[in-house]
């Protein structure tokens, strides 16, 4: 297939890029890490989580950082939410541009650690989260499948679940009178291999044409841009990309950061598919992050950029 022209990205590093640091970065930094990606032709990005602290101190200061940040003009600024109470918190603020999103994951066993719940529990709340999303002024847009190619777990067998996990739910919001826009598949331990990409997003895209299929790749196992490489060859024009490549996910033991926003943003202007993303901007954020925390970040652009220097 022809790689789409245009890459939309989604820049995830100032939420999942830093929930898993053993060093709780200050509020400060965390707003100057914004201002640099807001400014860096990125067009979304996912400032903070609405979670328990106790569960994500690194998401402590949520409320602050959403009072705080400075927007800039074109720039959609969102918050994760994976239940009610956090949806809530995040309208409450009045600063976000959050959309209506459902997630759910082929592993129930994954569900259970990272949201205390269940994919049943979650078709079954279908009802009520619609009428959230009704009474904030907003469609519901998009559904996450998480685990989407294994999980720490359950193994692989989760795979031959992604297929009807997506079902369900695209047949479950149609009852309720809705549709989604967008299915994102998550990798979310890095068990994912370009065949197994390339199979999943063109089955998906069968199945369900008119939906959006995108992707948010995790490098664990060191095949994050081969992934993303073999979801354009498919069509997917649409992934969740880190800084630097920080973080991972603080419920799944050794899932390592997203891939690189700047060696995705790369690899698709080489490809011919522009994502608006100025390279240069993304190193010194990569540079600045790498500095708060003290430590060598993954990605492979940022550190060739900076050889360079």
């Amino acid at each position: 297939m022809t790689i789409p022209k245009q890459v939309f990205v989604r820049e995830v590093g100032p939420r999942e890029g830093l929930q898993t640091s053993s060093k709780v970065v200050a509020t400060e930094d965390k707003l100057k890490l914004i201002d640099f990606l807001s400014h860096s032709g990125v067009k979304e990005i996912e400032i903070t989580s609405m979670v328990r602290p106790d569960r994500v101190p690194q998401m402590a200061d949520s409320d602050e950082l959403i009072a705080r940040f400075r927007p800039a003009p074109g720039v959609r600024y969102t918050a994760l939410y994976l239940n009610r109470k956090g949806f809530a918190r995040a309208e409450a603020s009045g600063r976000l541009m959050n959309e209506g999103w459902i997630y759910s994951a082929t592993s129930d066993t994954f569900l259970s650690k990272n949201a205390n719940t269940s994919h049943r529990d979650i078709v079954t709340s279908l009802s009520e989260w619609l009428s959230d999303f009704r009474a904030a002024g907003k469609a519901q847009h998009g559904v996450m499948i998480s685990t989407a190619f294994g999980c720490a777990y359950e193994g692989s067998a989760v795979r031959d679940r992604l297929l009807p996990v997506a079902q369900e739910l695209v047949d479950a919001l149609s009852q309720q009178g809705s549709r989604p826009k967008e299915l994102s598949l998550a990798d979310t331990v890095g068990h994912g291999t370009p065949e197994l990409v390339r199979k999943a997003v063109g089955d998906l895209k069968a199945r369900f044409p008119d939906i959006r299929i995108s992707l948010h790749l995790h490098d664990t196992r060191g095949t994050g841009i081969a992934n993303a490489y073999a979801g354009l060859l498919e069509g997917a024009d649409c992934f969740d990309a880190s800084v630097g490549g920080a973080g991972g996910c603080p419920f799944t033991p050794g899932a390592a950061g997203n891939i690189a926003t700047e060696d995705l943003a790369y690899m698709c202007e080489e490809l011919g598919a522009s994502t608006g993303i100025s390279l240069d901007s993304y190193v010194q954020g990569a540079k600045f992050l790498e500095q708060v925390l003290g430590t060598r970040l993954p990605g492979k652009y940022y550190r060739t950029a900076r050889s360079r220097a």
